[in-house]
């Protein structure tokens, strides 16, 4: 448990279309917001200048000091563009080509017959089929085990293998470069393998005069995980990211991951975060389920410096009803550590 009594756990939220307004922007910093994050798989500094200047504008008239975290797109793999939304219909057989894949999950897959592959965190569970084809060799096709809807730019993972790539993009390195000038206090490196990861990104920060601007681990893979008392020292703060964390291993495997994570930032006296899916259900309702409120509950007894909510906020419904929650569990939450503590 967290015994620093004048240490408060931090709120985080998630800028998107659903929260770029001031006036909502407001809101949420009333409500207990005390910075957000800017993912930049979907954008870019520059592309979101007018929705960052807003985030200021409103903190401002708040009298709050935010944070802005901004979350490299680093190793990290996403379909393509698309045209349109895909449905993909359960038992369905597709061609590889109808979804635009990396050209390296292309390569993976044509190695490995019966392999799944995880689509937006797992939502849609795609499995690979290798068929003979007319010209005799072997042709990919992909079998939908788990359907839904399938948007641009949405997670893919395939659990099991490891899949090179840089750990930052061309974009990452340009964003790191304007950094400053956009007023970021965190960079967040997802799916990070290795201290050489880390040590790469801050190399990137200093060289950029950004040596002020704190590092966020995010453990996503078994690689991470792995590696976790070697990660710790080279960075300001680790995120559970349990997302594509949940997609590395059986979803029942994940709580007891978490719990090994966070003894371990304990130990080491290192701060960590809790996030995703933490108020899931408020994407589309106005009150959370008990479940939620009892994981955000257990994150704070668990030792977290701050919590964050993703899509919640960012294209959700409520996205002030949902800091709403997130704050006052937390605050009912290092009460009783308080008392506990006593």
């Amino acid at each position: 448990m967290r015994t620093e009594s004048n240490k408060k756990v931090k709120i985080y939220g998630t800028l998107g279309p659903a929260c770029s307004d001031p006036e909502m922007l407001k809101r949420m910093f009333r409500e207990g917001m005390d910075g957000i994050r800017l993912n930049l798989s979907h954008t870019s500094l520059e592309g979101a200048s007018d929705t960052i200047a807003a985030y200021f504008e409103a903190a401002e008239k708040c009298g709050v000091k935010p944070e802005l975290m901004i979350d490299m797109q680093g190793p990290e793999l996403r379909v393509g563009r698309l045209a349109a939304p895909i449905k993909l219909i359960e038992s369905g057989l597709l061609d590889v080509d109808a979804i635009p894949f990396p050209q390296a999950v292309i390569n993976e897959m044509l190695k490995h017959d019966g392999q799944d592959v995880l689509l937006d965190d797992g939502k849609i569970m795609l499995r690979t089929e290798l068929v003979q084809s007319d010209c005799g060799g072997p042709e990919l096709k992909l079998r939908v085990v788990r359907g839904g809807m399938l948007e641009s730019r949405k997670s893919i993972a395939l659990p099991g293998l490891t899949i090179n790539a840089p750990v930052m993009t061309q974009a990452d390195v340009e964003n790191i470069s304007c950094a400053k000038d956009f007023g970021v206090t965190a960079v967040m490196q997802p799916f990070v393998r290795s201290k050489e990861d880390l040590m790469e990104v801050r190399k990137a920060l200093d060289d950029a005069g950004c040596s002020d601007i704190r590092l966020f681990a995010k453990i996503e893979n078994l690689n991470g995980l792995s590696r976790i008392s070697e990660l710790i020292p080279y960075c300001d703060e680790i995120v559970i990211a349990r997302g594509d964390l949940g997609n590395a291993m059986q979803l029942w495997e994940l709580p007891a991951a978490q719990k090994r994570i966070a003894a371990a930032c304990r130990e080491a006296g290192r701060d960590f975060m809790v996030v995703t899916q933490m108020l899931d259900s408020m994407t589309h309702r106005q009150v959370p389920t008990r479940a939620e409120v009892s994981d955000i509950f257990n994150a704070v007894l668990d030792g977290a410096a701050s919590v964050m909510v993703t899509g919640e906020t960012a294209a959700g419904e409520y996205p002030d009803l949902v800091i709403r929650y997130l704050a006052n569990t937390v605050h009912e939450a290092e009460a009783y550590n308080k008392r506990e503590n006593q």
